[in-house]
């Protein structure tokens, strides 16, 4: 798009444009004539939480290694390297900041060129304030739309049983809801606990969607399914010139500024991770790896565990000032085995939504089928339940036998439960359980993790407990 005007750019700072503010917006202004950034800086200032400015090219690219900025407004005729040159070595990076480009002397070429090279924006010289203001906001507009996109395409590409809903009218689950709505009104960090498969995810996305933060993205991050060597550019991203000048990538704390970062399995990071993750909840602020950047931090931080951080702790593979940053508020979430009485919701409620995404038709669950269901002890929780009904509707009726190891395929009544030769500790069956899901696939115990809707690491860790390793 390109504006121009004749009139000057002496008009109002006051105008009332420019009631709308970005606080968390970081704006580089880049001029080399002092009348123009001044202007340029009083006119924004009051709208964005930062604004800096560079006479030349070289001074922005010293002020881009060490600060992450959301807009760049950036003159073409600059002494040394020009704005278009600028442009593109920033898109070469990686950087894709948006930029509005302002020069006093444009034709159609020039104006072609600059769209070319990444330029959101073109501003013609002498241009009102509204023009200006109009530039500031829809740039900053593309930018947040670009960061919800990327988030949305990183959930989908992510999709987990989170999204559907907290299922029950059990007092647990009425407790449980009731904390969460408490809680959600305050905008403290705050831990879940509760075993593997018990929604802590969807508590998270409660909590979210019921607190001030509900209006920006939801991001999620499973600790235990990043790489060691990568988590911690996962999270604060990359600068520029950092990893052999692979380009800058923001990090999940940015993309979820003004929303929700939820650490999943935060049990599952080192302890040197530990001590950075720490240093970010309290300073408020992340720095990028390989770059001086800082950058305030606004999301609300939101971790879970499936094992007791305080055990962690004093075997000493969880930081103990970091489990108490965390540990603000601590909400548990209860097995599916204390509150059975909602099965019936839940697996109505499985039924309705999963079977129009598999293109099936819901099948009847039985009055002897659902008290079989209610005498089980799901060690895989909800999510064991969840897993249960999906494959059944691809088989076409309920395969409860599947939960039991050496059970027929037939729809089995609760009667047949003895077939285990008398009563079982959870732990034992929780074991059977995961043996015959391994003799299933051969040994895979990538797959068999996916199947029991656990990281490998957690099935490995369990394996090794068994065997005394």
């Amino acid at each position: 798009m390109i504006r121009s005007s004749t009139r000057t750019h002496d008009a109002p700072v006051n105008a009332p444009e420019i009631l709308d503010r970005w606080p968390h917006a970081s704006v580089l202004i880049v001029d080399d004539e002092p009348g123009m950034r001044h202007f340029l800086e009083k006119t924004l200032a009051p709208r964005a939480g930062q604004v800096l400015t560079a006479e030349s090219a070289e001074h922005a690219e010293t002020l881009l290694l060490r600060h992450r900025f959301d807009l760049v407004i950036l003159d073409i005729s600059l002494p040394g390297k020009s704005g278009i040159e600028l442009l593109k070595d920033l898109r070469a990076q990686g950087n894709l900041c948006e930029v509005v480009l302002i020069t006093a002397f444009a034709d159609l070429d020039t104006a072609i060129e600059a769209l070319r090279a990444g330029a959101g924006d073109f501003l013609l010289k002498p241009f009102r304030v509204t023009q200006v203001l109009s530039a500031f906001k829809q740039g900053l507009e593309r930018a947040r739309l670009k960061r919800e996109n990327w988030v949305l395409k990183r959930a989908l590409s992510q999709r987990t049983p989170a999204a559907d809903g907290l299922v029950g009218r059990s007092i647990v689950i009425k407790g449980l809801q009731a904390a969460l709505q408490r809680v959600a009104a305050v905008d403290s960090t705050v831990l879940l606990t509760g075993e593997s498969g018990t929604g802590k995810e969807l508590a998270a996305l409660a909590l979210h969607r019921l607190s001030p933060h509900g209006a920006g993205p939801f991001v999620p991050v499973n600790c235990a399914t990043v790489s060691p060597s990568l988590i911690e550019t996962e999270l604060f991203g990359v600068g520029g010139r950092a990893q052999g000048g692979q380009g800058q990538r923001d990090g999940l704390f940015v993309y979820a500024q003004g929303g929700t970062l939820f650490l999943d399995e935060i049990g599952e990071l080192t302890l040197a991770m530990q001590a950075t993750l720490l240093r970010a909840l309290e300073t408020r602020r992340i720095r990028p790896s390989g770059t001086e950047q800082e950058i305030p931090v606004t999301a609300r931080i939101v971790a879970a565990s499936n094992r007791p951080l305080r055990d962690e702790v004093d075997g000493g593979r969880f930081r103990k000032d970091l489990y108490y940053r965390l540990q603000v508020v601590e909400i548990t979430l209860p097995p599916l085995r204390a509150h059975k009485e909602d099965i019936p919701d839940l697996v109505g409620h499985f039924l309705a939504t999963l079977a129009p995404q598999l293109g099936v038709e819901p099948f009847e669950v039985t009055a002897d089928e659902m008290r079989f269901l209610q005498e089980y002890d799901w060690p895989g929780n909800v999510r064991e339940l969840r897993n249960l009904i999906e494959r059944s509707l691809i088989l076409g009726a309920l395969n409860v036998s599947a939960l039991y190891q050496g059970l027929s395929r037939t729809r089995p009544a609760p009667k047949m439960a003895p077939a285990l030769d008398g009563p079982i500790d959870l732990q034992t069956l929780e074991k059977r359980h995961i043996q015959a899901v391994l003799e299933s696939v051969g040994g895979d115990k990538t797959r068999a993790a996916q199947l029991l809707g656990v990281s490998r690491r957690t099935l490995e860790r369990r394996v090794a407990d068994w065997s005394g390793g």
